[in-house]
């Protein structure tokens, strides 16, 4: 069973339902009698030891139960707001990934319970903060567990409600105690993953938006098409460049705003000492493609990594039939997610950035030479056309600059110097969607005045095929600004129309 980015795609916005085949949940099954057998007379970590630096202590066998059942009370101490429904159902989808690699020893009725909610939508209550992100998550994986125990309270239907109130509604029994289930579930990257993963769904989505308004930030300025040419950008070599610049040109068939330079500039001799038309745009509106084009590279790498830690076995100690033994390392140390996160997170701040240059040269007419100030088509002085709309974009991408400090880089010891040094990854993470929401917001005012600055010039019918939809999208949900009126519900609608999930 493959878990993929795209899948859980379909779970949150199609309700697509998980179905785990029989071959599967054997292995599982099998993985989960080894080590039944195998852990006979043995030490192993977290069966019959303690936790952490608690590890040196022996757990007598009436109590180990108990002791995985106090892994998850003790551990259940998140504090925050409680993470979106999303987020949620996302690391839990990973988590499922994770324990069905038959790699844990859990036993097989933990995992369909997990699917179980995720098809009935289930949401377990897990706080925003808690997790150093190794050994994993295990303060948020714990309020899940707790959930599935039977003794936490889930999102169910539209209220909060105990979790075992929901289970005895649906028929569904609490999860019970084996072996090692306690930590099968809660030790492991899952919360950061499933974070990361929908974060890779936005940025992937922001970047096509980036390169659809760099497409239309150039036509409303006439700018010529060479910018976006094949022969200059094979020059540069870098993939992420060349695919960028072969989006524009896509998008921009059939667009009658583009000039050719050959036209223009080529095809006479030219008297004039001063031209009338840029003879090289801005760098916001010619170098789209060698800025977008690392964002493209880095989504890549994110997306490859992601989909790897969907499918890896992230917790400890790893069980593992074929070889006849139970491995102790630290598959649960959060590095890989917490790195994509930052350099995405990063990402999505230049992306912003770029997306607040070309407003800002829509909005200011000494820049562009063509709109009026603020894309004023009411009385100037008297009305204010997208002054204000700057100072939102603006200040949101101030935040982001601010966000962008690497947050992997922030290890910080604890848990009696045994955790020495951690991830920080699903911090990494939820930064990194902060910022991704912020630079939803950006765009969505850049694609507002994109739609204004179409209306200033009345040339609607020049655009291309591709630019005009967006613009008759934006005109479907927003109308043209004339009279000065509030604009923060046309940003909020804009903005949620151009989401993807």
């Amino acid at each position: 069973m493959n878990f993929s980015i795209n899948f859980l795609k379909d779970l949150l916005v199609s309700n697509e339902k998980i179905v785990i085949p029989a071959e599967d949940m054997k292995r599982v099954e099998a993985c989960f009698l080894f080590l039944q057998n195998f852990s006979a007379h043995k030490i192993i970590y977290g069966i019959n030891t303690g936790f952490g630096p608690m590890a040196q202590w022996k757990v007598e066998d009436t109590q180990l139960r108990q002791l995985q059942y106090n892994l998850i009370s003790s551990h259940a101490t998140g504090a925050g707001k409680p993470m979106g429904s999303s987020y949620v159902k996302a690391c839990m989808y990973a988590r499922l990934g994770s324990l069905m690699q038959a790699k844990s020893g859990i036993h097989p009725s933990a995992v369909s319970l997990l699917a179980d909610m995720l098809n009935q939508d289930i949401i377990p209550f897990v706080p925003e903060h808690g997790s150093v992100g190794a050994s994993g998550d295990l303060v948020q994986l714990a309020h899940i567990a707790l959930c599935m125990i039977g003794k936490g309270k889930v999102y169910y239907q539209n209220s909060w409600q105990p979790s075992d109130s929901v289970f005895r509604q649906l028929g569904i029994k609490p999860l019970e105690i084996f072996i090692r289930e306690g930590l099968c579930i809660a030790n492991g990257t899952s919360m950061m993953t499933g974070i990361s993963a929908i974060n890779q769904i936005h940025a992937e989505n922001l970047l096509q938006l980036a390169t659809l308004c760099s497409v239309w930030m150039n036509e409303i300025a006439g700018s010529y098409d060479d910018l976006m040419a094949a022969p200059l950008h094979e020059a540069r070599r870098h993939k992420g460049q060349i695919h960028i610049a072969q989006q524009m040109r896509n998008l921009a068939q059939g667009s009658q705003r583009l000039n050719k330079r050959e036209h223009e500039l080529y095809n006479k001799e030219h008297q004039e000492g001063v031209f009338h038309n840029k003879v090289q745009a801005y760098y916001s509106l010619r170098c789209t493609p060698q800025i977008l084009g690392p964002i493209y590279d880095s989504l890549i790498q994110s997306r490859s990594i992601i989909e790897d830690e969907l499918n890896a076995v992230s917790d400890n100690p790893i069980v593992d039939p074929e070889s006849n033994n139970v491995y102790h390392g630290g598959n649960f140390h959060g590095d890989y997610i917490s790195l994509e996160a930052d350099k995405m997170k990063i990402a999505m701040v230049r992306l912003a950035m770029t997306a607040e240059r070309q407003l800002n040269y829509l909005l200011n007419d000494k820049i562009n030479g063509i709109l009026p100030p603020f894309l004023n088509r009411g009385v100037l002085g008297l009305n204010y056309g997208f002054q204000a709309c700057q100072f939102t974009a603006t200040s949101t991408v101030a935040e982001c600059q601010t966000l962008a400090m690497s947050n992997y880089v922030h290890s910080i010891p604890n848990n009696n110097d045994n955790q020495d040094i951690v991830s920080m990854g699903t911090n990494s993470a939820e930064l990194c969607a902060l910022v991704i929401e912020n630079a939803y917001q950006v765009i969505t005012v850049l694609m507002l005045a994109l739609a204004q600055a179409t209306d200033c010039l009345s040339i609607q019918d020049q655009l291309a095929p591709a630019t005009k939809k967006y613009y008759e999208d934006i005109r479907a949900i927003s109308k043209t600004i004339v009279e000065d009126r509030p604009l923060y519900e046309d940003i909020e609608n804009v903005e949620n129309h151009i989401k993807k999930i």
